[in-house]
């Protein structure tokens, strides 16, 4: 006696589906799965065999072997429950087994029968949606299923329910209550505002929003870098449908569906301590997605950067460039997007006050070298914008100076997002970060003049070839904040005041590029 039936695992963030091959065979009592299964796939013997018998099932005598195919994919978790509970009733002759050949059955059991929810529910039934399945998933994960367009999903809550449903004896009852999200209220999220004085961070800030630039921020505590932070989710543009799918596949697999991204439509803002391994920040333990890959289509702030050790920092440098972590794994590499804006915030020292004008540094100069170097230049010449913050004076924190509201900035952030969208509409990218080399060539073209300015800047500074395209990208926002088509002098003079010279080149290290703009920078 033999059945199929379909079921799902996830490897990396990737759904696959799995065909659950039962044969009962005359001989000694004997209950094996086979294919590739981790710990709490083998455990599934002890859980079906209860939920059966629990659930008013004969178990079948004799010789019973369950495949899970294909065998060289690694199958881990309780998602295959279902499907073996189901394949074990159709191959002993207790459900139609034409009823479960076009089904993909996700979900755990437990020893009464019910039918629990399992992480990535959501990339299975990607998968399923694709090769023209129905699906049968926990009532309890339906909301996920949902969110799949075209896709014919039945919300099960005990092993009784999904067979009577598919003996055709009863439908099962409709889950109330299921959607993931509720749309977040406007102006829930922290205002800008509320951050006085540091007119040049903030307008770096709305750089980093408007075209998914990366930024770092150095000053002394206390200046408002963390405040700065936590208030760019509120000035990006809201996720499309497309990008909250992403987001919830990831929240999903990780087992964060009640967190704020999901529940509320927020980009995440993911802001890990400074302690965090190397496999919590890019993920792989036990296949889970890490920090990079929880912030993506989001932000990822490191706060304190320096102290992350500098293994941790190195690996983001794949990340940044490719927008994915790929790690080596056996039997097969695991792939986690990691699509986010990088916000990172320093001290200048370990006390914090190196350069500080009201506050006198007592570390060694030997400490604050070796402090600064943590970050390295190669990962720094990644990151686009950099701004140095200082503190507020008494009318700025008084409030008696002007500042922009983040509805104000989120205006122009959303216009500016606008022209990309239709600049890269044939494109896989959406923002001018995105951008490589071939696409800036194209539209970041640059008349005699700015080029010239650019040359001179180049030359001067000795910026590296990856700098200058990253000076290139975030004049091409700037103008695109300007509404101008062209990339003109006063644009490329503001991206190169927010580049730091390289060390050895005149004006020392950590200056800006101040000297060839005017005032500082365009406005």
């Amino acid at each position: 006696m033999f059945a199929r039936v379909l079921s799902g695992t996830v490897y990396g963030v990737e759904g696959h589906l799995v065909q659950v091959e039962v044969d009962i065979s005359p001989g000694l009592p004997f209950f094996e799965i086979v294919g590739l299964p981790d710990a709490a796939v083998r455990e599934s013997r002890d859980r079906v065999r209860t939920a059966l018998r629990n659930a008013g099932f004969p178990f079948p005598t004799g010789r019973l072997v369950v495949n899970l195919a294909p065998a060289d994919l690694p199958k881990a978790g309780p998602a295959c429950d279902l499907a073996i509970a189901l394949g074990i009733l159709a191959a002993s002759g207790q459900l139609p087994q034409e009823r479960v050949q076009r089904l993909c059955a996700v979900g755990e059991l437990s020893l009464d029968g019910a039918v629990r929810g399992v992480p990535g529910v959501l990339s299975i039934a990607l998968a399923a949606a694709e090769a023209g399945l129905e699906v049968v998933v926990p009532a309890a994960s339906y909301g996920e299923a949902q969110l799949v367009p075209g896709l014919r999903a039945v919300a099960v809550g005990s092993l009784r329910e999904a067979v009577d449903w598919l003996r055709g004896a009863a439908e099962p009852a409709p889950v109330r209550g299921a959607e993931l999200a509720a749309p977040a209220e406007p102006g829930d999220e922290e205002d800008l505002a509320d951050v006085r004085g540091q007119a040049m961070a903030k307008r770096a800030l709305e750089l980093t929003a408007a075209g998914g630039h990366n930024l770092l921020m150095l000053g002394p505590p206390g200046v408002g870098k963390t405040m700065l932070a936590r208030r760019l989710v509120g000035i990006l543009p809201p996720l499309d449908p497309m990008e909250y799918v992403d987001v919830c596949r990831i929240y999903s697999i990780a087992g964060l569906l009640h967190a704020d991204p999901v529940r509320h439509r927020r980009r995440p803002f993911r802001a890990p301590h400074h302690s965090a391994t190397r496999a919590g920040l890019l993920g792989g333990l036990r296949g889970t997605p890490g920090e990079v890959s929880l912030a993506d289509h989001g932000v990822l702030f490191l706060d304190e950067v320096n102290e992350f050790s500098r293994p941790v920092l190195e690996a983001l440098r794949q990340p940044l460039e490719e927008g994915v972590v790929v790690l080596a794994r056996l039997p097969r590499p695991l792939r986690f997007p990691a699509r986010f804006t990088l916000v990172a915030a320093a001290n200048p020292c370990p006390c914090g006050y190196y350069g500080d004008p009201h506050r006198e540094c007592r570390c060694p100069p030997h400490l604050v070298a070796a402090y600064q170097r943590r970050l390295s230049g190669p990962l720094a010449d990644r990151i686009d914008l950099h701004v140095e913050l200082t503190t507020p004076s008494w009318a700025e924190l008084s409030g008696q100076a002007a500042s922009p509201t983040s509805a104000e900035v989120r205006a122009r952030v959303l216009a500016a997002r606008e022209i990309q969208a239709r600049r890269f509409r044939d494109l896989a990218i959406r923002t001018n970060a995105r951008m490589d080399a071939a696409l800036v060539r194209r539209f970041c073209r640059l008349d005699a003049r700015t080029e010239t300015l650019l040359r001179t800047a180049a030359e001067r500074w000795r910026l590296s070839a990856r700098a200058l395209v990253r000076v290139l990208k975030v004049a091409r926002t700037i103008a695109d904040l300007a509404g101008s088509e062209h990339i003109r002098p006063p644009h490329l003079q503001e991206a190169l005041a927010f580049r730091p010279a390289p060390a050895g080149a005149s004006g020392g290290q950590g200056d800006h590029i101040h000297s060839l703009t005017a005032g500082g920078g365009a406005r």
